[in-house]
C-alpha cells in the first residue's frame, strides 16, 4: 500500500497556500479585496470606502493586484476617463 505523504506545512517557504498569503496579508491589499468583493467600483468609490489609504498607496496596491490577476482594471473611453476596478 502507498504511504500518502502530508500536505506541504504553510511553514515553508515553498508551501503554495504561504504563498498566496504572503501576497494578500498586507492592510491595504487584504481590504481592496473585501472591498472589491462587494462588487466592481471606482477609483475614489474605492478610497472613500478604504478610508484612511493615501492616493499613493490605493494606487500602488491596485497596480500590483492588477498585475498579479487578481483585479481587473477597465477603462471606458469618455471624457472624463473612467476607469473602473473589479475582481477576476
Amino acid at each position: 500500500m502507498a504511504k500518502m505523504s502530508s500536505p506541504p506545512s504553510v511553514m515553508e517557504p515553498q508551501c503554495p497556500s504561504r504563498l498566496v498569503l504572503d501576497r494578500i496579508a498586507d492592510k491595504w491589499t487584504a481590504l481592496v479585496i473585501q472591498i472589491l468583493a462587494r462588487g466592481t467600483m471606482r477609483y475614489a468609490e474605492l478610497q472613500r470606502a478604504i478610508g484612511g489609504i493615501s492616493q499613493k498607496m490605493l494606487t500602488q496596491t491596485l497596480r500590483s493586484l492588477e498585475r498579479d490577476g487578481l483585479v481587473q482594471r477597465k477603462v471606458h473611453p469618455v471624457v472624463p476617463p473612467k476607469v473602473e476596478y473589479s475582481l477576476t
